[in-house]
């Protein structure tokens, strides 16, 4: 089988797509299949390089990788890829829309307000969700751009710079407690591990520096992990995910707060997916067989 890893992209996730791709590349049985590595910076450059190509493995992130937009662009040229298709990619990719469909179907996740300009701040109550809050662009991942604010004179000045990543900024109260992360691997929930970043909240030195943060299994009661695992599979579930995804969230006076869904967990060393995967038993090199049989049965 003749497979695409296309990776880079047009998103501020660049550099991070390329170490997703670098480590897929790796660990790809080469004796089995015939692997392409696929670099791109911009749309044009795809429509030459899937050309003949069997199966794509996306080791994108961010805009125009986890937005749909490429799943859409390979569901028409009909060529199989991992992960979501558009409809979910689209919509996990958007927090907003996303967070209204949790607390639609009873899932907790904190509070949040969208911006699109910095006038629409003056009449936001902002107030309403208490400092500090949490700043983001709302289509977007890895924590940058992301700020923590406490108070309106950091708000405005985060807002301005989310704005300049994206057409909407994200203002969410912030929760404090313990952070866990859920990979969900063809619906099937996978150890869940406790995060303690050493910065203020998981940001992205945090994210992908092997010493920003301490990654244990979580300690979990066998009533919590029930609980944590019938959240974070409806996640999966209500946003018509598939293959695989990445559900974090943050636990306060045991209550769970879902932050978002990752249709495209990054797979680099340091990430959570394969860190999930290899507490299973499962090595990276199978996680990627089993990604390529769940993404073709799908």
């Amino acid at each position: 089988m003749k497979i695409g890893v296309i990776m880079g992209g047009i998103s501020s996730e660049y550099e991070v797509s390329l170490n997703t791709g670098k480590e897929i590349m790796n660990n790809l049985d080469s004796d089995k299949n015939s692997i392409c590595p696929i670099k791109i910076k911009s749309k044009k450059e795809l429509i030459d390089k899937v050309q003949n190509l069997d199966f794509v493995i996306l080791a994108l992130h961010g805009k125009f990788g986890e937005d749909g937009t490429i799943q859409g662009f390979l569901d028409v040229m009909g060529i199989p890829y991992t992960g979501s298709g558009l409809v979910s990619s689209a919509i996990c990719m958007n927090k907003d829309i996303s967070k209204r469909l949790l607390r639609y179907e009873g899932i907790q996740t904190p509070d949040w307000l969208i911006v699109r300009n910095i006038d629409e701040l003056k009449y936001q109550k902002i107030e309403q969700l208490g400092y500090p809050v949490i700043i983001k662009p709302n289509s977007g991942g890895s924590s940058i751009g992301t700020y923590i604010a406490h108070s309106q004179e950091e708000i405005f000045a985060a807002v301005r710079e989310v704005l300049s990543l994206d057409n909407e900024a994200l203002i969410e109260k912030y929760v404090k407690g313990e952070e866990i992360t859920c990979s969900i691997l063809n619906g099937n929930l996978l150890p869940v591990l406790s995060i303690k970043p050493k910065a203020e909240f998981f940001s992205y030195l945090s994210k992908y520096d092997k010493e920003g943060a301490e990654e244990n299994a979580a300690q979990l009661t066998e009533n919590q992990y029930r609980q944590i695992e019938q959240i974070a599979t409806k996640c999966y579930e209500v946003l018509k995910c598939s293959v695989y995804a990445r559900v974090d969230i943050i636990i306060k006076a045991g209550i769970p707060y879902v932050l978002e869904v990752n249709t495209l967990p990054g797979m680099t060393k340091n990430s959570l997916f394969p860190k999930c995967a290899k507490a299973a038993g499962i090595s990276f090199d199978q996680l990627l067989e089993l990604l390529i049989k769940y993404s073709l049965d799908k």
